[in-house]
């Protein structure tokens, strides 16, 4: 079952422009020689050739780029040669004029193409940090069946503060899924602040609980570290399960974060609220009275939780995602169908606009007599969609 996690799935549909800009150099090549063919001579269309290079240059290869500016030059020749004037001091001007153009085209193609590789090593950078401090769980892991989804607002962005994991523990599966407050570098850290905490944690704590104040522990250590933390801007969200291996119980500790789902193997869908509201992680008022409430997880049912980026996404007139109405009555095959429906929904929803990364953690309990695919209603297109 393959697996999506770091992808660039909010990329809004410009590829049309893109497409459009990118034959534009063209365009303008081809209408300045009509106009100039239509137009009487004292008309020129030199301002539709000096342009094509243009904007050829931060588009285009190097090798269209001097196309482009060779066909533009060519054209202006050609018509002062059509008109018998290119002899004559201004067409000379107009030709010098482009010619200069193209070359400064030229010049600005290689300091972009410069740029891109540089930008593009960059995000190789920060993509190979990003899978370093988030690696991709497992397909199963103590018996259970996992799926996970990073999915970046922006084209090209992998460097976020949104986060999960998953342990198979002496304690049974235990995970966790987050979303750090902020951006950049600072966010990472956070990060992966957070996973290593859990990852020592969830190992030797004998309860969730335990788990949730290592957590807060390692968060207030680092700001000490870095000088202390606005706690308004340094929190972080989260949700924490917990499943007993060979037990039908999950146990959740929700700290501020969006209430996780439970799908049933029959198409139910349950909102998993926590009894007590809670603060987040990190807001350093004083120590929480963490305490995990309990649910049943039923053969065939599956856990999903998820950052804000899914239910705080909008549709074009502004109203919210909801992921219990769009999920409730349908079934899938697995966590990972489960969650490139959902993905795949949600750009739907939002047009392909998205302005916070989204991250989905879905992890299921195989029924004993279920089969290897069901039946998958798909929610791509419902209500309207």
């Amino acid at each position: 079952m393959g697996k999506r996690l770091y992808g660039n799935g909010w990329a809004s549909g410009g590829v049309s422009a893109r497409r459009f800009v990118r034959i534009l150099p063209a365009l303008l090549v081809l209408g300045g020689l009509v106009f100039d063919i239509a137009s009487p001579p004292r008309f020129t269309a030199v301002p539709l050739f000096v342009a094509a290079p243009l904007i050829a240059a931060p588009f285009a290869s190097r090798t269209g780029t001097v196309r482009i500016g060779a066909a533009s030059l060519a054209a202006v020749i050609a018509m002062r040669v059509y008109v018998g004037t290119i002899g004559e001091i201004v067409p000379i001007i107009e030709t010098l004029t482009v010619a200069t153009t193209a070359v400064l085209a030229l010049v600005i193609n290689g300091v972009v193409r410069r740029g891109s590789e540089q930008l593009a090593s960059a995000r190789i950078i920060a993509e190979t940090a990003m899978r370093a401090v988030l690696p991709v769980p497992a397909d199963r892991v103590g018996g259970l069946h996992v799926a996970a989804r990073y999915e970046a607002a922006q084209a090209d962005e992998y460097v976020g503060g949104d986060l999960f994991a998953v342990a198979d523990t002496p304690h049974g599966v235990r995970l966790v899924l987050g979303d750090v407050r902020g951006k950049g570098l600072d966010a990472v850290e956070a990060v992966a602040v957070i996973i290593g905490a859990f990852r020592e944690a969830a190992e030797q704590e004998e309860t969730l609980e335990g788990v949730t104040q290592r957590l807060e522990r390692a968060l207030a250590r680092d700001a000490a570290r870095r000088g202390g933390l606005d706690p308004v801007e340094g929190f972080v969200t989260a949700v924490l399960a917990e499943i007993p291996q060979g037990s039908a119980t999950l146990r959740i500790v929700n700290r501020g974060h969006p209430e996780p789902l439970l799908l049933h193997a029959g198409g139910a869908l349950d909102v998993l609220r926590p009894s007590t509201p809670a603060l987040p992680l990190g807001m350093a008022l004083g120590a929480w009275p963490d305490r995990a409430d309990e649910w049943d997880l039923p053969p065939g049912a599956t856990l999903l939780t998820y950052t804000d980026g899914l239910s705080e996404a909008r549709d074009p007139a502004g109203v919210f995602y909801d992921p219990a109405e769009r999920l409730r009555g349908r079934i899938f095959p697995g966590p990972d169908e489960l969650l490139s429906a959902l993905t795949d929904d949600v750009r739907l929803h939002t047009g392909g606009r998205s302005t916070d990364d989204l991250a989905l953690l879905a992890v299921a309990r195989p029924a004993e007599d279920q089969p290897e695919r069901r039946t998958t209603v798909p929610i791509v297109g419902r209500g309207g969609g």
